[in-house]
Formats: structure tokens, C-alpha cells, sequence
């Protein structure tokens, strides 16, 4: 659906330049566009070898172990149809760590991990309950320090660029209560029409 919207979007714009005798304005844009993206992603590789250096030195550490220990207890709440120990809990459990310290790219095969682990678990075709609250908490965008965020800001001059992280903090908790908020609500939903 979105890449229809996308392609809609571009062939409206280009018709519309071409009524409008613009055609060489969106030309322009479009190489200066994504000669821009080239040199972002580029400049972005140093500072995000940073912060994956810095998340293996915490993983040889030890400390995202003991991080993950930390979080056990709470996110087992969230989840507790799956066994502590089941490997699905440590799948989860990396993923949420992972996206703590905004590493999404990390935090992506963990959770096909635990989604894949979930589903075993569950023995169908159809997403669990675990599935579903797993899904809304990774959709709220859970992140402490937003590296890439960060990288993005150094790149172009911020003066302060990680005075964000006291308001990512503060959005991470109220777009992740949200969702759990929402999720309980329709799984309550479910349960008193018997379907849960």
C-alpha cells in the first residue's frame, strides 16, 4: 500500500512539473537528493561503528547479560504465556536490549528470532497473544539513546546533538505505555467475547 502512495506521490509531481514547465527544477532535486543520501550514509558509517563498538564491548562485558538479567522480570509480565526460560524470552529480551540503545539494525534479527521461537511456541498459523503485544511494543519505538538520531544531528552541526535522549526517553515511555495500554484493552476485548 505505501508503495502505491509513493508512486502515486512521484507520478502526480512530475506531471505536475511538466504542466507547469518545472521539469527541470525536479531534475535537479532528484540527483542533489540522492547525491545527499549517498554522502549521509556514508559519513554515518564512523559514528555508527562507534556505538556497535561500544555495544560489543558491553556484550564481551557482560553487561548487556546483566541488562537483560534486569529486564527479566519485568518483561516476562508482558509475555506470560511464554516459559522464562523458553529461548523465545532471550530472543525478546535481545531485541528490546538492542533497541534501548537505538541499534534497530541489531535489533531486527533478534526479533524474527523470537517471532519465529513465538510461533513454535504457539503451534498455529494465526499471531499469538505474545506476538501481538511483542509486535505493539517494538512498533512504540522503544529507545533510550537514539544513535542514529544522534549521528544525524553530529553530521550537520548540531551544537547539543544528544540533547535529544531526555526527550526520546520521555516519548519512549509514553508511546510504550500507550501501546501496552492498547494491547491489554483489545486482548480484554477478546477474552469477554471468547475468542482470547
Amino acid at each position: 500500500m505505501v508503495n502505491y502512495i509513493w508512486v502515486g506521490m512521484a507520478v502526480i509531481g512530475i506531471f505536475y512539473a511538466m504542466l507547469t514547465g518545472r521539469m527541470e527544477d525536479v531534475n535537479e532535486a532528484l540527483f542533489k537528493s540522492a547525491d545527499d543520501a549517498v554522502m549521509l550514509s556514508i559519513s554515518l558509517i564512523s559514528v555508527l561503528v562507534f556505538w556497535l563498538g561500544l555495544m560489543r564491548i558491553a556484550e564481551v562485558s557482560g553487561l548487556l547479560r546483566k541488562l537483560t538479567k534486569l529486564l527479566r522480570p519485568i518483561v516476562t509480565r508482558f509475555f506470560p504465556d511464554i516459559p522464562p526460560d523458553h529461548p523465545a524470552m532471550g530472543y525478546i529480551l535481545s531485541n528490546f536490549t538492542a533497541n534501548l540503545f537505538g541499534l534497530g539494525n541489531a535489533a531486527t534479527p533478534m526479533g524474527l528470532k523470537a517471532m519465529e521461537q513465538m510461533k513454535k511456541l504457539s503451534g498455529t498459523d494465526e499471531a499469538s497473544r505474545s506476538m501481538i503485544t511483542f509486535l505493539a511494543i517494538n512498533t512504540s519505538s522503544v529507545t533510550l539513546i537514539p544513535t542514529t538520531v544522534i549521528a544525524i544531528r553530529m553530521k550537520y552541526g548540531s551544537a547539543e546533538p544528544t540533547e535529544i535522549v531526555g526527550t526520546t526517553i520521555l516519548a519512549t515511555l509514553v508511546s510504550t505505555i500507550g501501546a501496552l495500554l492498547v494491547d491489554r484493552l483489545f486482548y480484554y476485548r477478546r477474552v469477554r467475547r471468547g475468542k482470547g
